[in-house]
């Protein structure tokens, strides 16, 4: 029996049995907030000592508070629990953080470490849009100054999206019109903004016959209107004029009554006579007529009484 491997397995146990537990936490804060950075070992706290970047800031022990560094100028404070409390925290905060648990009877507990990243509030994005030639151009801008901080910008189009990291524009161009949205955020903070595009170029098919269409039936209602307008219009005026002719009919019978000739006669000898004689001529130019033969006297005969039978 091989008792060098025995007492090798055996020396691995009793060291490896030693150990408790070794947990890395990860903790983002915006600048101002408050942080507090918890220890997650069970049972309560007798003995703990906090770290930043390997130097010792505060201690707890029994109860009793030990700083290491200015109390003011850290801003921080260890409650009975042992969570580190940072106040009004700033860039400069940012750091791995190391707390050290120990038992009362001064043996090693735990020890957890915990990087805390301290970030600035990411800008308002600005989405700008413009139609060309039935296409859709997105931007997608951020002014981002804080320098060493990653953030994301994201570009949400209605077919998919566009992701970068620590880019200060985004820019795409689709045929699909609909809502677009720009989103910057880091850990701490995300702001938004969205706008609805449509391009009066992007019209589908069936968009265009029922624009067509409906533009047709308008077209034959107004003609068709007009029509009927003009017919009733033609159909009052006939109806008006044969009033009228109905109203002025009687009147000229009566006037084409009055105005008729009278019936014609037949003269008398008297008015032949008178018909037949010339007219006088102008004095002027009468001529002087042959004297007319006297006419022979003829002697008259004696009128003889009747004889008596």
């Amino acid at each position: 029996m091989n008792f060098g491997r025995i007492f090798l397995v055996k020396c691995l146990l009793l060291l490896f049995s030693s150990v408790k537990c070794s947990v890395i936490n990860r903790l983002y804060k915006a600048v101002n907030e408050t942080a507090l950075l918890n220890i997650t070992a069970p049972g309560s706290i007798y003995h703990a000592i906090w770290k930043r970047d390997g130097q010792r800031l505060v201690q707890l022990k029994d109860n009793d508070v030990k700083y290491f560094v200015n109390k003011d100028q850290c801003r921080c404070k260890i409650l009975q629990n042992g969570t580190l409390q940072i106040r009004q925290v700033v860039k400069g905060d940012s750091g791995n953080y190391t707390v050290t648990v120990y038992e009362r009877d001064g043996k090693w507990k735990a020890e957890e470490k915990t990087s805390f990243f301290v970030q600035e509030p990411v800008p308002q994005p600005i989405l700008s849009t413009e139609c060309l030639n039935k296409t859709v151009s997105v931007k997608c801008e951020v002014d981002h100054k804080a320098k060493g901080e990653e953030f994301t910008i994201e570009l949400t189009q209605p077919n998919g999206r566009k992701i970068q990291k620590n880019a200060a524009m985004l820019e795409l161009q689709t045929r699909h019109s609909g809502t677009f949205r720009c989103a910057v955020k880091n850990q701490v903070s995300e702001k938004m903004v969205e706008k609805a595009i449509k391009c009066s170029g992007k019209l589908d098919l069936y968009l265009i016959l029922s624009i067509a269409g409906g533009a047709l039936v308008f077209v034959i209602f107004v003609i068709w209107l007009i029509y009927c307008i003009r017919r009733r219009k033609a159909k009052r005026r006939e109806g008006d004029d044969e009033q009228r002719m109905m109203q002025t009919l009687p009147a000229e019978c009566d006037r084409a009554t009055r105005e008729l000739p009278p019936t014609p006669y037949a003269p008398t000898p008297k008015q032949v006579r008178v018909q037949q004689r010339p007219l006088p001529q102008p004095q002027g130019q009468q001529q002087p007529q042959p004297p007319r033969p006297r006419p022979r006297t003829q002697p008259r005969t004696p009128n003889h009484p009747k004889e008596r039978p």
